[in-house]
């Protein structure tokens, strides 16, 4: 089965659209797809776009941060963009800690962060 997850590749970014319903098979494949395409095409960020998740739990954080850690490893930076007021608040309400991992408000904005990281020689967070 193929993955359900978009992953768009923008020169040496990816953009994966995080999916509100992401089943336990899907994250699986996803981390590996994710990991994969940061090997084959030398990218260097990571966008995890979560603008049409309405909520983060327990499960879904450790989805994102173990996505952000992996890519890490691999030497590609990560950028969670698109987190409502809603969202925020319920991670800070289930105790969910990204602050390790660099947010933005939009794509655009992270594709700039991270931009400007690699000019910058910003190092992993």
């Amino acid at each position: 089965m193929q993955n359900q997850v978009p992953i768009l590749q923008l020169g040496d970014m990816l953009i994966v659209t995080i999916k509100p319903d992401l089943t336990d098979d899907e994250a699986v494949r996803l981390k590996d797809d994710i990991l994969q395409q940061i090997k084959k095409n030398n990218i260097y960020g990571v966008i995890l776009d979560i603008s049409v998740v309405d909520l983060i739990d327990s499960y879904m954080g450790r989805i994102l941060s173990e996505i952000s850690e992996m890519s890490r490893l691999m030497g590609a930076k990560t950028v969670i963009t698109g987190m409502s007021p809603y969202v925020a608040i319920s991670m800070v309400e289930f105790g969910l800690n990204f602050r390790s991992i660099q947010t933005a408000l939009t794509v655009e904005k992270g594709m700039e962060w991270l931009s400007i990281s690699r000019t910058m020689g910003v190092s992993h967070g």
